[in-house]
């Protein structure tokens, strides 16, 4: 089977590029790291700095993907939103797209009670509310300070909690445009939405979801850094030539990119598979993510090898590139529980 996208996919992937591109340049995402926590996130308040990247995307149907068509969305599948989360990594989006447009809207579209779904999945799509997903064990997320709603999965059960009903304590991070908040919070009865079988399949589903988003992301993320590695090699000049001419620095850009395409296919494999409820759906997950945050990490090294000095200053670009790769390679699993993961699925 060729993973690979249509020809619509690939229109839908260059407008959103061009989208962040105008919205979210490094300018915006280094604006985001001088805010308080969560203050620059999506529709729950703040200066505006990224709300307008928030905005077109609501615009352009992205946060409504996988909304259906009945509940003001396109109704679409994990293979026509994965694309467009590369693309949000190579931009170093700091919005939750991933966590409210893809685990949150396909967790409520699938294991949510009616009247739930049909009260936040329209908000969702319009990019009117936020609506973050949190997992035992993982007590931080990002831009918790503006969420309009939690999705908290413990073991087989699915709250649903206000941002009354959690308390919130502000974490630092490695990435300080993620804006890491620490979610306390207590079941009840009353916040319960999904339980028993149900419950278990939308918790494994929705960390699938989790994982497969975090691993897209980093597929962008190391191409954006073997990119913008690439471009000062090919300027910066050492006795009279290129640095980017040297062979040791080609081979060591060369591994790099090779590594980060190579998982490209996974990330879209993974997605068929999750789209289509495959048996072997988990384990794609897991060798796309423990793939893409090998990857991504080994670009991040030999993008800041191949710099130098330049590369260790918060002033330049490549920082913000290299921190959320660093906060999102352990995200959701690391490359050694994800292999752990394959391995036990695979052995009998």
């Amino acid at each position: 089977m060729r993973f690979a996208l249509t020809e619509d996919q690939v229109d839908f992937r260059d407008a959103v590029r061009g989208l962040l591109d105008d919205t979210c340049p490094p300018d915006a995402v280094r604006a985001a790291w001088a805010g308080t926590a969560g203050e620059h996130i999506g529709a729950g308040g703040g200066d505006g700095r990224v709300r307008t990247a928030w905005s077109a995307l609501a615009e352009m149907g992205v946060l409504g993907l996988l909304v259906p068509e009945e509940h003001g969305g396109l109704g679409l599948t994990d293979e026509d939103i994965v694309p467009l989360l590369v693309e949000c990594g190579r931009a170093a989006l700091p919005d939750p797209v991933s966590s409210s447009a893809y685990v949150a809207a396909g967790l409520l579209r699938d294991h949510a009670p009616a009247p739930v779904a049909e009260s936040w999945l329209p908000r969702i799509a319009s990019g009117d509310a936020t609506v973050l997903v949190g997992f035992a064990g993982s007590p931080n997320l990002p831009a918790g300070a503006t969420a309009d709603a939690f999705l908290m999965c413990d073991g087989g059960d699915v709250h649903l909690l206000a941002p009354s009903g959690v308390r919130l304590t502000p974490v630092e991070s490695v990435d300080g445009a993620r804006a890491l908040c620490r979610v306390d919070w207590e079941a009840s009865p009353g916040s319960l939405i999904a339980s028993g079988e149900v419950g278990f399949l939308a918790v494994n589903q929705a960390f699938d979801r989790a994982a497969l988003g975090a691993a897209a992301q980093l597929v962008g993320l190391g191409e954006r850094m073997v990119d913008l590695t690439v471009g000062y090699v090919t300027e910066r000049t050492q006795f009279g030539v290129p640095v980017g001419s040297f062979q040791a620095v080609k081979h060591h850009l060369a591994d790099a990119a090779l590594a980060v395409s190579f998982v490209h296919p996974l990330v879209l494999q993974a997605a068929y598979s999750l789209a289509h409820g495959t048996d072997d759906a988990a384990v794609h997950v897991s060798m796309a993510k423990a793939r893409a945050s090998t990857a991504a990490s080994l670009a991040a090294s030999t993008a800041l090898q191949c710099h130098g000095a330049i590369g260790y200053t918060v002033e330049y670009d490549l920082h913000l590139f290299m921190k959320r790769t660093w906060a999102l390679a352990s995200r959701y699993g690391d490359a050694d529980f994800h292999r752990d993961r394959v391995r036990a699925a695979l052995l009998p």
